[in-house]
């Protein structure tokens, strides 16, 4: 593995750096106060090439790889990881749709998508189905030319806001082979939204209920075969896991700067925080920590971008350890802040807020050890 960047990949970096500081930075906390979806500035993100960061370029994307995602993804997470993450799951369905839809579907879609004029939402979680996403019980019955829906998805991001809800559902029997992928359009009859839900963190982006009544959906709607769907599923998911990662270290480093500026700005018994060795220990282990999360996320970027087979379980290490990492390193962040590092005048509550989620969401921590160990134990 090369860990030296090539001349694009430093020049889309930059980019997306100078985005983030110049563009999100100064109305993150804003957006985080008021709960405001920042369409503007995330079609600003697509002018850049970062509504389609994957998609092939014929439809209007930037063709770029995975490890450039991360990459991408870090630096817009280092001002706002809530917003870079809603950039992560609308670049999710796009890429459903450009890797397994027909050319009149990537037509239709795509262009739209990367230049982030609609957005996308992926929807895979029920009220009765998170972790254990293959008891999923929204079904669609065909009926000549169309899909009959009915069920309800949960915590979908970008809900009542999106213009494309990429959906997983049931079509056959019970288990993994029965569900397939629908792509339903804001305005369906029978497509609604439960109310906003009110988080912890990730306020910058709308966040509901999904709901599905006798919602007529047509077959040339649907990606790929019948039975694909969770096969379509855990596929995204692997690079979802290596975003949310990159968000996390993003987020994390972005604290980790503020506390190093800070340490030598404060005064506590007639000197810095930062002459004091269990401080400068502390920064040592966060930069020393996040730094190899880092390398995991880098590592398993390349891994699914050379379509490895090891490529499942270093995506689920790699998002394990980064967002375990990532949230220990604002929480140290915020304690050498003392009780100003509690206080909304300061960044770093925002982003404890914001990195919490990671924990949880495109399968939990407790998931991701069970895929590496089924692995392990297959071996």
């Amino acid at each position: 593995m090369d860990f030296d960047l090539s001349d694009d990949q430093q020049a889309f970096r930059d980019t997306a750096r100078q985005f983030a500081t110049g563009r999100m930075l100064p109305e993150a906390a804003r957006w985080d106060a008021e709960k405001v979806f920042p369409v503007e500035i995330l079609r600003e993100a697509a002018a850049l090439g970062f509504g389609g960061i994957y998609v092939r370029d014929d439809v209007g994307g930037s063709g770029l790889s995975r490890f450039d995602a991360a990459l991408i993804m870090e630096e817009l997470a280092s001002a706002c990881p809530s917003t870079a993450a809603y950039i992560s799951i609308h670049n999710m369905a796009a890429w459903m749709i450009d890797g397994f839809g027909d050319d009149d579907q990537r037509k239709r879609f795509l262009p739209r998508l990367c230049s982030m004029e609609h957005f996308a939402s992926y929807c895979l979680t029920e009220p009765g189905a998170g972790s254990d996403a293959v008891a999923l019980s929204t079904r669609a019955e065909l009926r000549g030319d169309h899909y009959i829906v009915n069920g309800t998805k949960a915590f979908i991001s970008g809900g009542g806001r999106s213009d494309i809800y990429v959906v997983m559902l049931r079509t056959g029997g019970p288990g993994a082979g029965g569900v397939s992928t629908l792509v339903v359009e804001a305005g369906t009859p029978g497509l609604s939204f439960g109310k906003q839900e009110n988080k912890l963190g990730w306020n910058s982006q709308p966040t509901a209920a999904v709901i599905f009544e006798n919602c007529k959906v047509p077959v040339a709607n649907r990606l790929g075969p019948e039975g694909h769907g969770f096969k379509i599923a855990m596929m995204g998911l692997d690079g979802g896991r290596i975003n949310i990662g990159a968000c996390s270290v993003g987020g994390a480093r972005a604290c980790l700067e503020t506390a190093s500026r800070y340490v030598v700005e404060r005064k506590q018994f007639g000197r810095p925080l930062a002459d004091f060795q269990a401080t400068q220990f502390k920064l040592a282990d966060m930069a020393t920590e996040l730094d190899a999360a880092r390398l995991m996320i880098w590592r398993a970027a390349s891994l699914l971008d050379a379509k490895s087979p090891e490529a499942t379980q270093a995506a689920a290490m790699a998002k394990r350890f980064s967002t375990d990492v990532g949230f220990r390193v604002v929480n140290d962040a915020l304690q050498l802040h003392g009780g100003y590092g509690y206080l909304k005048d300061f960044p770093i509550e925002r982003y404890l807020r914001d990195l919490r989620v990671h924990q949880i969401l495109e399968g939990t921590n407790e998931i991701m050890r069970v895929i590496i160990s089924r692995r392990l134990l297959m071996s």
